[in-house]
């Protein structure tokens, strides 16, 4: 197998099994009326004093539409809160509740240990070349994203602005 191939193969892999296992992982008998997509929201609006649906949607490459249906599935669990800007009625600030909270640190923690199993497997001088490698995924990730959107918003007749 050459490797380009073998690269692919891991790859793609690599990619289907995160998603399945994590779900495994992190969606214990403690979170089972949650989805892993509920978990992913729930790390998007973070600890602290909570974010502004619009913060929380771009985090996810979402609509707030689609934010506001996710989010009032984990108000009715008790997994977040929400409350009106006192200054603009129409902010609408998101907030972990202390169980939102305890899921939040739960999956964190999943994503702690993946993380070292993979780095403590590689030598000091192997973990540059590793971040080197992902950042250029990662890059490769945000270049294809731009341009799925400036096709969508070409497809949806708006004119793109050029500068």
């Amino acid at each position: 197998m050459d490797t380009y191939k073998a690269i692919n193969d891991i790859l793609v892999h690599l990619f289907n099994e995160i998603w399945a296992l994590e779900e495994k992982a992190i969606i214990t008998k403690e979170f089972e009326d949650i989805t892993n997509n509920d978990m992913h929201v729930i790390e998007a609006i973070g600890l602290g004093e909570g974010n502004n649906m619009s913060a929380i949607a771009k985090k996810l490459n979402i609509t707030v539409g689609s934010l506001t249906t996710a989010v009032n599935s984990l108000v009715n669990k008790k997994y977040v809160t929400r409350q009106r800007s006192e200054r603009d009625r129409r902010v609408v600030y998101v907030r972990l509740t202390e169980k939102g909270e305890k899921a939040y640190y739960h999956h964190a923690d999943f994503h702690h240990q993946m993380t070292q199993a993979v780095v403590e497997r590689l030598s000091g001088e192997e973990i540059p070349v590793l971040m080197k490698t992902l950042d250029g995924l990662s890059e490769f990730f945000r270049k294809y994203k731009n341009t799925e959107t400036e096709a969508e918003s070409g497809e949806n007749g708006r004119k793109k602005r050029t500068t």
